[in-house]
């Protein structure tokens, strides 16, 4: 059973900040804050809800080792902790019989089903002439946005479709179409977040979720072969402080997400780890006098994702700069940052339960025709093996040639309202 999270209300997480704090430095908020009050805001008479950054659940409810399906660990025994241990806001949709989905944890309002694949230029333009459902304030969506509606009870075969990474009781969403040439996970779905850098050979890039496979990753937004690209698109509307973090230094080595309600480690600790051991160094973790920290899920850790820095433009990790993270030399020897562990399982591939999901901080490499560079952007949300011998590591697997570390770093999280 899932250890139920709790999280308050944004406005009272400002005395919780005041009186947490282990010493008497100040707290030092970050300068991308927006107001701390709840906002609440009447969506034209479609339901009320309260503005701000909650995270949904990942819906996973199924206990992994790194090879099988378990029973449910109990606390101390190996593999505690991972994403089924802790439930947090579960998903709620409602269906407004007008083609679109309401979100009633984040009061995001969607489209139902996607129209035909287009380019980016074209889904901006497609967002401003939309009246779906009577609204005319429809956008192209965030990367975070987008990736609120990831659901990781799905599963994925390589290039195959198995179950659905989205609730299709609500959503329509395509495969590739296998006749036209394409893969079954060509059904990519955009975002508006482009990518501070470039990828592959030094081509624009804009984030994207793949609800086929279950993942993040930066996609090409043209190529010199084919010209622009053409991606699904999911329009949005409604509660646009969603996914804006507000970060508040707390002085004691902690950051706290007035947004969202989770409490980080400011920086890790500089050691790498394989799954299991980074599950138990979280629950058996005792910092700034909290002892009831834990791996963050995969949705929990992208959240901390700044989207506007990269290596390439800023010199520095995809997170803000009162986050502290370990550099890295990279296999072309360039200064870099690592991937960090989630605690959810991402069942792919033959063996479903040996994956679980990272976030990628620093670039998302691969190895492609022989050169190894970045082939998902800083950000991406991609997995690695939970186990193996650390002198086999770093491989690259797959068409892009991911490169797996399967040791990698982690940043601890915890409830700020307990």
């Amino acid at each position: 059973m899932k250890k139920i999270i709790r999280i308050m209300a944004v406005g009272l997480l400002i005395s919780i900040i005041a009186s947490g704090c282990s010493n008497e430095t100040d707290p030092v908020v970050s300068e991308n804050v927006y107001s701390n009050e709840p906002s609440i805001q009447n969506d034209g008479g479609n339901g009320i809800f309260v503005s701000g950054y909650p995270i949904v659940d990942t819906n996973q409810t199924v206990f992994y080792s790194n090879t099988a399906t378990i029973n449910e660990p109990a606390e101390g025994e190996a593999f505690y902790g991972q994403d089924a241990s802790y439930m947090g806001n579960q998903p709620s949709y409602t269906d407004n019989g007008d083609s679109t989905i309401t979100d009633n944890v984040t009061g995001l309002m969607w489209q139902k089903t996607l129209d035909e694949k287009m380019t980016y230029d074209e889904a901006l333009e497609y967002a401003m002439e939309s009246s779906l459902g009577g609204y005319n304030d429809w956008r192209v969506p965030t990367i975070k946005e987008l990736f609120s509606l990831i659901d990781y009870t799905g599963e994925a075969f390589g290039e195959k479709a198995s179950v659905l990474f989205i609730d299709t009781d609500y959503f329509d969403q395509p495969i590739g179409d296998v006749s036209a040439g394409e893969r079954e996970i060509d059904a990519q779905v955009l975002s508006s977040t482009v990518y501070a850098g470039t990828t592959m050979n030094n081509i624009s890039t804009v984030f994207g979720v793949n609800f086929i496979d279950g993942r993040i990753k930066g996609y090409p937004m043209y190529t010199d072969r084919d010209g622009y690209k053409e991606y699904y698109v999911r329009l949005v509307r409604g509660n646009e402080e969603y996914g804006i973090n507000q970060f508040v230094d707390n002085g004691d080595g902690t950051i706290t997400d007035l947004a969202t309600g989770l409490m980080w480690l400011q920086s890790d600790d500089s050691l790498t780890r394989n799954w299991e051991e980074a599950l138990n160094y979280c629950e058996t973790l005792s910092f700034a006098g909290y002892d009831d920290w834990r791996l963050p899920n995969a949705k929990e850790l992208q959240s901390i994702v700044d989207y506007t820095k990269s290596p390439q433009t800023s010199n520095s990790p995809a997170i803000d700069d009162m986050f502290i993270l370990t550099k890295i030399v990279d296999v072309n020897g360039n200064e870099n940052y690592g991937f960090y562990w989630t605690s959810t399982t991402h069942m792919d591939g033959v063996n479903k339960s040996d994956g679980a999901a990272y976030v990628a901080f620093g670039e998302a490499l691969g190895k492609m025709n022989n050169t190894v560079m970045d082939v998902h952007g800083a950000g991406a949300v991609r997995s690695d093996p939970k186990s193996g011998e650390a002198d086999d590591y770093p491989q690259f697997f797959g068409p892009q040639g991911d490169i797996r570390y399967v040791y990698n770093f982690v940043l601890a999280v915890r409830d700020a309202g307990n």
